[in-house]
């Protein structure tokens, strides 16, 4: 799927009446989504999800929204190109000659299980990331990070296809640390370990239990001690992004000098990254102590 309508990736796609046939043969079942070449920069295909309803859009006539199942969308690790060194990687929009046939042009089309496996192999591999500090080092010092495998080699139909949580939660913190350069968003202390492992954590603002997706703009990246004062409600964000401390800290200069001296977190350069203000509202109206 691709579009220039009104999308909240992690929440919803908005379509036109000519792709519902289409849409709705989607429902339950995975898509990948797909940012056509023509847009600047394009990521190419950069994120799954699982549809789990599609219904007229309430505000907008002739329109539809395909609504997305809570806590199934993920951002790939690396955004796959429409073309790589082996050719096209979606061998479906290819015609008998080998061309590239008008199904490209589509904005919702199917997808085979062969080229959707491809796909989302080549967009979950993580391996070449420089790790993220974890709180508990499962690797005793001397022994290789092998990261744990994230596809089931003999259970690999799109309509079995599952993501674990310590897949999705290696991914957020892959993107999420990108993102932000490896770091502090509030502080903006960036530190590397011994190990070759970022200082900094990768934060929901809406966390995972109250159906926060897994997506950069719904993502911080914290170094501890802010992690555990973000979570806590201690500290928030406005949406512009000004630093707010909670009236209820028992050491307020302390927290302060934690905060750097802007009083501005830092944000990804690219704007759909950036925390967006619907999360930002939900976190301090339901976790900021005001």
């Amino acid at each position: 799927m691709d579009s220039r309508y009104d999308d909240s990736p992690a929440e919803r796609y908005q379509f036109p009446k000519q792709y519902l046939g289409r849409v709705q043969s989607c429902l339950g079942d995975w898509i990948i989504y797909y940012e056509p070449r023509k847009i600047a920069n394009s990521r190419g295909y950069f994120a799954i999800a699982k549809v789990e309803m599609v219904i007229p859009d309430p505000s907008e006539s002739g329109m539809y929204l395909a609504l997305i199942e809570p806590g199934s969308y993920l951002d790939f690790a690396n955004p796959v190109p429409f073309r790589d060194s082996s050719g096209v990687v979606e061998q479906g929009v290819l015609n008998e000659q080998g061309e590239i046939s008008g199904r490209a042009q589509s904005a919702v089309r199917p997808i085979s299980a062969s080229d959707f496996q491809r796909i989302v192999g080549l967009g979950l591999d993580d391996s070449e990331f420089l790790l993220p500090r974890i709180d508990k080092d499962p690797f005793p010092t001397g022994l290789s990070e092998v990261p744990e495998p994230y596809y089931d080699e003999l259970n690999r139909t799109r309509e079995s296809f599952t993501v674990s949580r310590i897949v999705r939660d290696r991914i957020f913190r892959r993107n999420v640390l990108q993102a932000y350069s490896e770091r502090c968003a509030i502080s903006g202390l960036k530190l590397i370990n011994g190990l070759g492992r970022a200082e900094v954590e990768a934060a929901h603002i809406r966390p995972v239990e109250a159906d926060g997706p897994d997506i950069v703009s719904n993502g911080l990246a914290l170094s501890g001690t802010v992690h555990w004062l973000f979570d806590r409600g201690l500290l928030s964000l406005s949406d512009d992004l000004k630093v707010l401390v909670s009236r209820q800290v028992n050491d307020p200069e302390s927290i302060q000098a934690l905060i750097n001296k802007s009083g501005i977190a830092f944000s990804p350069k690219r704007s759909f990254e950036r925390p967006h203000p619907r999360f930002l509202q939900w976190h301090r109206e339901n976790r900021f102590k005001q």
